[in-house]
């Protein structure tokens, strides 16, 4: 297991690591005074020049593996061609055991742009290398790295019940699948979606965290959650290093849920101008947080870029090609595309099944190479679609 060490570490510190990082990658503001007023925008007011997504969806493939795990959470696309990852394939995991219980999920699938699926990882939590309370339960908070290290989130259960609901970690796995360290404590609890800034040899993770005082609450809503930033180290040839965690959000509402098993602070993306957006389920909105790779301070909730309108409570997001901020919602089965001034510019209808038609179906999402579309996984169907 690693060990954490929480800082509260200056700007020019963290800085001094990053070793040839073209500072312009880094380059931060602040939103607009504009992009902090909700948008009022009715669905069907929703209109933009250009589009910021398709509308034709394509099914990919399957996401159960061969051990029957179902439930598809988190999307992420590979990077770059290492050992047993290939450049364009998907990495989707999956929060649910074939016996439909939530937080026992335990694969990894790796999905070509074509259809192709193989597991890429099952992992056992009693091998895990290190700290991992509760075991293994496989959240939306996944990465692909440069480098080809995978870094994926688990809030485990034992019954597929938030009664049961602990901790878990981030669990880190070398380009072949295999598990090579564990991140727990010092402020994980529950990740439950993740982004990275990748530089290949410096890397910040940005993950959401919803299991602060939620189980507790016993489905009282609790303004615990919390958005945390992990600076990694990657030496060559070696895992990953933990060197600095500091919590750049908290206060957000998070609570239990029979269906969803928890509702808090879930997707996050970050700009290239340096502002983390997170979604903001409990409060259907899309937050701000200003300076998210410098700051060393919490912003609380940040700003609120937009609220309800075409939202309804959501969940995985994204950073699309045009900037705009892309989001699907746990409430229906659409997806809101926001400019960062807050103009919600367009909704696709991604999912109609059940009821309410599209409720609890989609997850995670995340942007196709070269701007050829969004996939997204859809939990009701078990599949990987592509959005263009």
């Amino acid at each position: 297991m690693a060990h954490i060490h929480t800082t509260r570490r200056a700007a020019g510190a963290t800085l001094g690591l990053v070793t040839g990082l073209t500072l312009a990658a880094l380059t931060v503001g602040t939103l607009p005074a504009a992009a902090s007023t909700s948008s009022a925008a009715s669905p069907s007011a929703l209109s933009s020049p250009r589009m910021p997504v398709g509308t034709t969806i394509s099914p990919i493939a399957s996401t159960i593996p061969a051990n029957g795990d179902v439930n598809p959470y988190g999307v992420a696309v590979v990077p770059n061609s290492v050992g047993s990852l290939h450049r364009g394939d998907v990495l989707v995991s999956n929060f649910n055991s074939s016996a439909n219980l939530q937080g026992t999920g335990t694969t990894i699938v790796q999905i070509s742009p074509h259809g192709q699926v193989s597991t890429f990882a099952t992992i056992n939590a009693a091998n895990l290398p290190g700290t991992c309370p509760g075991g293994v339960g496989l959240t939306t908070a996944l990465s692909v790295l440069r480098s080809g290290w995978v870094i994926v989130g688990s809030l485990p259960t034992s019954d597929g019940t938030s009664a049961t609901a602990q901790a878990g970690c981030l669990i880190v796995l070398d380009s072949h699948g295999k598990v090579r360290e564990t991140f727990s404590g010092n402020g994980i609890n529950g990740p439950w979606d993740m982004t990275a800034a990748d530089y290949g040899s410096f890397v910040q993770l940005f993950v959401t965290n919803v299991l602060n005082g939620t189980v507790a609450g016993n489905g009282a809503v609790v303004n615990q959650g919390t958005v945390l930033r992990l600076s990694l180290v990657i030496p060559y040839g070696r895992e990953p290093r933990l060197i600095a965690t500091t919590e750049i959000g908290s206060g957000f509402p998070e609570r239990t849920d029979p269906a969803a098993l928890v509702v808090g602070p879930t997707g996050v993306g970050l700009s290239p101008w340096g502002t983390l957006y997170v979604a903001d389920t409990a409060a259907n909105r899309i937050a701000a947080i200003p300076d998210a790779s410098w700051r060393d301070w919490s912003a609380g909730t940040g700003q609120t870029v937009t609220e309800g309108g075409a939202l309804n409570s959501p969940l995985g997001l994204a950073i699309g090609n045009d900037d705009s901020i892309l989001t699907v919602n746990g409430g229906d089965g659409y997806l809101v595309a926001t400019s960062g001034w807050g103009n919600q510019l367009q909704k696709v209808l991604l999912d109609s099944t059940g009821t309410p038609p599209g409720s609890g179906s989609l997850f995670g999402l995340a942007v196709a190479p070269e701007g050829k579309g969004v996939y997204f996984v859809d939990d009701d169907l078990n599949n990987l679609n592509l959005l263009h």
